[in-house]
């Protein structure tokens, strides 16, 4: 895992946790706007990007890699943790372990309902198209399905050629059986559900889920959104919901669409 930081350091940290398939880039106008006021860390996780060399072994194990960088680097605290997709899952999987270890957390479309018999279907159609990563044609339908605007595809294009195959299918593996862990239910962390109106059934009931479990939580339900598009496209509005979540210090007054 490669720990990009931007922005002064003796600012409070903000961690940004891109989404699967993805890298920092994905993330860089919420990196430059929030860099002139925090110090902001974007982790690259293992297989993806500029760390394609590391192979992704499970979700559990990217979050004992934050946390210990946390340790080593940050007094064990954070002041917040924002996760996209996969990193929306990373950042539970460590509000889970740690529960004192951010003040606020934003999980953006972060599944928590296993799908076994869809994972083993979705491991072996992996397994089969692995070879079309390396086509255009093809990743350009990938960045479609995935709310990549076109200014970004290239970025993702490239970086796509960098995933191996085991990272692929133990990042598929990972995602689809991701569930909460019993102690998230403990967290001090005020946290912030971000759901887009149009993602699927399970990914709305996974934001159920999750605002239930969570005793400081507050579901928002980004209108007309579907996976990923409120941060990869609507950055800005994306922003203004983080600023108002920080600012207001209650998970209760963030204004709804």
């Amino acid at each position: 895992m490669i720990f990009r930081e931007t922005g002064n350091q003796e600012l409070d940290t903000i961690i940004l946790l891109h989404g699967g398939g993805l890298s920092y880039w994905s993330l860089q106008q919420q990196i430059n706007y929030l860099s002139q006021k925090f110090h902001v860390v974007t982790p690259i996780i293992d297989g993806h990007g500029e760390d394609g060399n590391t192979t992704f072994i499970s979700i559990e194990d990217s979050a004992d890699k934050l946390i210990k960088y946390i340790n080593e680097n940050h007094n064990g605290k954070v002041y917040a943790i924002y996760g996209l997709s996969l990193g929306a899952q990373i950042a539970i999987e460590i509000i889970s372990k740690r529960k004192n270890i951010v003040e606020f957390a934003i999980i953006e479309s972060g599944l928590v309902i296993p799908m076994k018999n869809i994972t083993t279907l979705s491991l072996f159609m992996q397994k089969i198209l692995y070879r079309l990563i390396s086509q255009k044609w093809f990743a350009k339908i990938q960045a479609k399905t995935l709310n990549i605007p076109e200014n970004m595809f290239e970025n993702y294009y490239k970086d796509s050629q960098s995933i191996s195959k085991q990272s692929l299918i133990n990042s598929t593996y990972s995602n689809g059986n991701f569930y909460p862990k019993e102690h998230l239910k403990e967290t001090n962390a005020k946290v912030l559900i971000i759901v887009g109106s149009k993602e699927l059934k399970i990914m709305k009931k996974s934001a159920q889920v999750l605002k239930k479990t969570i005793p400081k939580s507050t579901l928002y339900i980004a209108e007309g959104m579907n996976h990923g598009g409120i941060s990869l496209i609507h950055y800005q509005k994306h922003l203004e919901i983080i600023e108002s979540f920080f600012c207001t210090n209650s998970v209760d007054e963030v204004a709804q669409e």
